[in-house]
């Protein structure tokens, strides 16, 4: 919000000329609006784009006056939806008194004069024309000025301690407005202002319509004036008879009121906007209340009185309308009515187990029970036997523990604070059974169960894989201290023994055969089609664990599977040399045919079944560039050499460079781990700066090769030899060599035969301050490295790296003063010597 009000106030200073002439059509216009509205973006925000568009706030009122003239049906042709004829639209009453956004508006034309005045003269007009256009906008957006309420901060969530009630006159969905067009109210007076109609029928069919004057007359043609003014409208409709009665003696008069006439009244006291407020006649106490922003931070809810002719005529409690949707009180206001909302008597905090906990006003005469009551009463986990009060008086705080008895009669003050504490996270009547029973859990202790004997009837009873001979019942000492209690259940549930009476809180547990021991398990690796561990059953041979491992993969040996099994003597007094028993078997078809006869598997078992040596998955190699028959290849022995795969690959072009050929090899696992130690070795160690960056950890690297002496003298140190994945580019010549390095202008420039170092270094414009010339290395196109320390170490495709001296870290100012103030030291202490 922050932030979109900083662009907003930068927008505002924008100088006017910014404003493009608009092209959008007034449907274009409103669909605009309507569309930015409904995705819920700001009147500000919809204000901002649309001038950003260039449309004018002329045009808006334009737009806005076609609209009303279509509405009020001045527009030739327009159909009257309504269903009302024109004289029925006339009689129905509208409400008249002025809006809460009328005076909020003033109340912020205000603010909006004191923000020009600070603004610099250029911004006025633009601000000017942004308020205009928000204002002419109201026809087709709510929430009118809320581009000055975002600007005056007027719309921050409200602060301090919320009190329950104070925001009812803040919601924009509940204005008390009364309805305009019920019965007139049979105690309604008519006042200057009012519209009556006068109708006859009968003998005679006459109408008049007439508004009561200032003097309080109305003057109906051919009659004259009649006074009407502080008249009910049963007393006008007697006036009226009396009056007319001998032209229409045979017809029947009757006087109805259209629209009405507007009061005015005064908000006083502790409200947020106090004042004199013009509002409908038939506008009650909230609607005036609402009018006037509400209560303030002290204003009371609960004792707001309303005077009339300078007599006290009602008192209205806000509460009695929120909590029983009573309106006593809310009674019908007159001209110049007046409302006092004096401060509150109490504000009492509640907090804890009850549903609605913050602050309430109370009156001096209430309770905590009616605090409670107003808080929607306490909570289901609610400890409700005791409340605790915190009292601020008399210099220091005051605790009181109210029982429920007492509620009622406990009197509140300002500022009491009362806490609902929850139960405790205990049981009154619980005992539990956990472990090797059918349905473990918590059972209720003071009904049929009272008796070990009992609570494992209901549970269901013991499961067969139960330890029955020893449970354990622990339990509660009084001084909150635990015991255990050692039961025989197969004696209980036989009768063997004496049953065990329970306690609340007892908790029976009956262990398992199966968690008194260690998982049994069985692990198989090697080539199965699922490795891994499965739990142990009885009379498990290898044939069975090998298939609920899926069977063998295509590479299992057959002739040479292992069985390891850990050696257990629980009775040893010493350890022994053998650490653990290994079988091996032989399969066919599935089924065991050398080995020790009837082998069953035991627990913790490992199987392993070895890869078969005579088993090789095909292996590639790749050659692309200038070769008959680029693509990929497969090695068909072990000692494949570059010569081979030359030769398969239907040999080099004519346009081949067999000595700038390189071969590029995957990473192993272990290689990628090796360069990485490397590298934290150089990174410590070495002050070279082309010594880390010259170590890739990439997925491949490039071997060294010399193609050309490989075909020349196939078999020989040359001819490397080829491993999967490996990738051979044969190039054409290329009869550049490239500078780069620690050089003025890094180069690349055409190789010269027989041209030495100094001439490739000249052409990259000479060496650098911090380059080491005594160390520059060529890389060659085969992948080679090479110290170039005459001529022939340069070769066409080449790349010249002159490395760099490392930088020297800086003499500080204080480690020069303190080299001297030592040399000053050493030479007094040599002095010394000296005159010895």
């Amino acid at each position: 919000m922050k932030k979109a009000a900083i662009i907003l106030i930068c927008m505002l200073m924008l100088p006017v000329g910014v404003w493009a002439q608009s092209s959008m059509t007034d449907n274009q216009i409103m669909e605009y609006i309507i569309s930015e509205n409904a995705k819920g973006a700001s009147r500000s925000q919809i204000v901002t784009h649309l001038m950003e568009r260039g449309v004018t706030v002329d045009r808006i009122r334009k737009i806005r006056a076609a609209y009303e003239k279509q509405k009020k049906g001045d527009v030739v042709g327009a159909r009257n939806i309504s269903g009302l004829s024109q004289e029925q639209q006339t009689r129905l009453r509208k409400n008249n008194g002025k809006s809460r956004d009328d005076y909020d508006s003033d109340n912020q034309s205000e603010a909006f004069s004191r923000l020009k005045r600070e603004k610099n003269p250029e911004d006025d007009n633009v601000t000017l024309r942004r308020r205009q256009m928000s204002e002419g906008l109201d026809f087709v957006l709510p929430d009118s000025l809320a581009m000055f309420d975002e600007l005056m901060g007027n719309n921050e969530k409200p602060k301090g301690r919320q009190v329950f009630g104070r925001n009812i006159f803040n919601n924009k969905n509940l204005t008390f407005e009364s309805d305009m067009n019920i019965a007139t109210p049979s105690d309604y007076r008519l006042g200057p202002g009012d519209a009556v109609f006068v109708d006859v029928w009968g003998a005679s069919q006459k109408s008049f319509q007439a508004t009561v004057s200032p003097d309080g007359y109305i003057d109906l043609e051919g009659f004259g004036p009649v006074n009407v003014a502080g008249l009910t409208v049963a007393q006008a409709n007697a006036r009226l008879r009396g009056t007319l009665g001998s032209r229409y003696q045979s017809s029947k008069v009757r006087l109805s009121v259209g629209q009405t006439k507007t009061i005015t009244v005064n908000v006083m006291g502790e409200v947020k906007n106090p004042g004199t407020f013009t509002l409908s006649a038939f506008a009650t106490v909230f609607n005036a209340l609402y009018m006037a922003g509400g209560t303030n931070e002290i204003g009371t809810l609960r004792n707001i009185k309303i005077y009339r002719s300078g007599r006290l005529i009602s008192t209205c409690d806000i509460y009695d309308y929120i909590l029983n949707g009573r309106m006593t009180g809310n009674v019908r206001l007159a001209s110049g009515d007046v409302i006092v909302v004096g401060p509150y008597e109490a504000f009492v905090n509640i907090t804890g187990k009850v549903r609605r906990p913050m602050f309430y006003e109370m009156k001096h005469n209430e309770s905590v029970g009616t605090l409670i009551k107003y808080a929607g009463g306490f909570r289901g986990d609610a400890y409700t036997a005791n409340v605790r009060l915190v009292r601020k008086a008399g210099g220091m705080y005051s605790v009181y523990s109210i029982d429920e008895f007492e509620r009622n009669k406990f009197q509140l003050a300002d500022e009491d604070s009362v806490s609902v504490d929850s139960v405790l996270d205990s049981y009154s009547n619980m005992v539990e059974v956990k472990g090797a029973v059918f349905r473990p859990g918590m059972y209720q202790m003071d009904g049929s169960i009272t008796t070990v004997r009992q609570l494992l009837e209901a549970s269901g009873g013991a499961r067969e894989d139960a330890f029955i001979d020893h449970a354990i019942l622990r339990r509660l000492k009084e001084d909150r201290t635990h015991e255990v209690v050692s039961v025989d259940v197969k004696g209980v549930m036989n009768h063997d023994v004496a049953d065990i009476s329970l306690r609340n809180g007892d908790v029976l547990y009956l262990p398992s055969k199966r968690d008194m021991q260690e998982k049994q398990v069985l692990t198989i690796m090697g080539e199965v089609v699922y490795p891994g561990e499965y739990e142990f059953s009885d009379n498990m041979t290898l044939e069975d664990f090998i298939l609920q491992a899926g069977g063998l993969t295509d590479a299992a040996s057959l002739v040479k599977i292992d069985v390891s099994r850990r050696i257990r003597d629980n009775k040893a007094l010493s350890s022994e040399n053998v650490i653990a028993k290994t079988y091996s078997f032989s399969l066919r078809d599935g089924f065991v045919i050398s080995g020790e006869n009837n082998f069953k598997l035991e627990p913790f078992d490992e199987v392993y079944v070895r890869r078969s040596p005579g088993y090789v998955e095909q292996q590639h190699v790749t050659v692309s560039g200038e070769i008959a028959f680029g693509g990929k290849y497969t090695l068909s022995r072990k000692a494949s050499r570059l010569s081979d795969l030359v030769k398969n690959a239907g040999g080099l072009t004519a346009y081949a460079y067999a000595k700038g050929a390189r071969l590029e090899r995957q990473l192993t696992p272990e290689e990628k781990i090796k360069l990485q130690t490397m590298l934290k070795i150089i990174t410590v160690n070495s002050e070279d700066s082309t010594s880390v960056s010259k170590v890739q950890l990439g997925d491949t690297r490039t071997v060294g090769i010399n193609l050309d002496k490989a075909l020349e003298n196939p078999g020989s140190q040359w001819d490397v030899v080829l491993q999967d994945g490996d990738k051979l580019i044969i190039p054409q010549f290329n009869n550049t060599v490239s500078i780069n390095g620690e050089v003025m202008y890094p180069n690349t420039v055409a190789y010269t035969n027989g041209a030495g170092l100094n001439h490739y270094i000249n052409q990259a414009g000479g060496y650098g301050q911090r380059a080491k010339s005594r160390r520059v290395f060529a890389v060659n196109m085969n992948g080679t490295v090479t110290r170039v320390r005459s001529k022939e170490d340069i070769s066409p495709g080449c790349e010249i790296i002159v490395p760099a001296k490392s930088r020297r870290k800086a003499t500080s100012l204080a480690e020069i003063m303190g080299f001297s103030t030592l040399g000053v030291s050493l030479a007094s202490v040599v002095a010394a010597i000296l005159k010895r």
